[in-house]
C-alpha cells in the first residue's frame, strides 16, 4: 500500500479511535466510519459467589465498569486489547488468552478458582459460558451492551482502498453492502477466518487477508505486507 492510503475502520467507537491512531502511526490515513455502534444496557450486576470475571471484548469491560465499581476480582480477557482496557479501568489482576474465545475458555478452565461471570454483548460471537460449563466450570453470563448496525457514508466505499474488519457481524454488514454495490478494488483485512467467512463470493479471493493470529496488531501488520 502507498503511504497515506485511506484505510476504512469499521469497528464501533470508542475502539475505532484507538485503531485510527495505530493506522496513522503506520503512515496511512484512517477513515472512521463504523458499521456497528455500541449501546450500553442498564442492568444490575450481582457478584455474590463470583470468583472471577471473563471478558471477550473491551466494550464488555467498559460497559461492566460503568455498571459496577468492583475491581478486586481476577479478570480473564480474550486478548491484549481487552486486557489493556481492564488494566486501564483499574482491575488489579488481569490475564490475557492472547487468542479467541476457545483460547479464553482454556485459560479460564486452567486458572479459575470458582464461579465465573462473563459480561459482554447481547448477541455474542461465541458461547464462552457454554464452553466453560462443558468443561465443568460454573459460569453464567450477563449482557451489558448491544451492538446495532449503522450505514456508512456513501463516499466511504469509493474512497477507501482497504477496510479493517474486527468481527463477523461487521463482516456481514459489509457483505450486505457489497452485494448491492460491488467494490472490486477494495482490499479486506480480517481479524480471523470467522470474520472473513461472510465475504465468500463477494470479493476476489486475493483481496481478502486474514491475520495470522486473532489480534489487532497482527491484522495491522497486513497493511504493510
Amino acid at each position: 500500500m502507498e503511504a497515506g492510503a485511506p484505510v476504512w475502520i469499521t469497528r464501533a467507537r470508542p475502539g475505532a479511535e484507538a485503531t485510527a491512531e495505530r493506522v496513522q502511526a503506520l503512515g496511512f490515513t484512517p477513515l472512521i466510519d463504523p458499521l456497528l455502534a455500541v449501546a450500553a444496557l442498564d442492568v444490575e450486576i450481582d457478584l455474590d459467589h463470583v470468583a472471577a470475571l471473563a471478558f471477550t471484548s473491551a466494550n464488555g469491560v467498559e460497559a461492566f465498569a460503568r455498571l459496577h465499581d468492583a475491581r478486586f476480582l481476577p479478570v480473564f480477557a480474550v486478548g491484549r486489547a481487552t486486557a489493556r482496557a481492564a488494566e486501564t479501568l483499574g482491575f488489579r489482576s488481569v490475564s490475557s488468552a492472547d487468542g479467541d474465545v476457545e483460547d479464553l475458555a482454556r485459560l479460564v478452565v486452567g486458572a479459575a478458582g470458582g464461579p465465573v461471570l462473563w459480561a459482554g454483548a447481547k448477541e455474542p460471537a461465541g458461547d464462552l459460558v457454554g464452553m466453560l460449563r462443558e468443561c465443568g466450570v460454573m459460569a453464567h453470563g450477563i449482557a451489558v451492551y448491544e451492538t446495532v448496525e449503522r450505514a456508512p457514508a456513501k463516499a466511504t466505499l469509493t474512497t477507501a482502498t482497504t477496510v479493517l474488519l474486527h468481527s463477523p457481524r461487521a463482516a456481514r454488514g459489509l457483505a450486505a453492502i457489497l452485494a448491492e454495490r460491488p467494490a472490486p478494488n477494495l482490499r479486506v483485512l480480517c481479524l480471523s477466518k470467522a470474520v472473513a467467512a461472510p465475504l465468500a463470493g463477494l470479493v476476489e479471493p486475493g483481496s481478502v487477508a486474514v491475520a495470522p493470529r486473532p489480534d489487532e496488531s497482527a491484522m495491522l501488520e497486513l497493511l504493510t505486507a
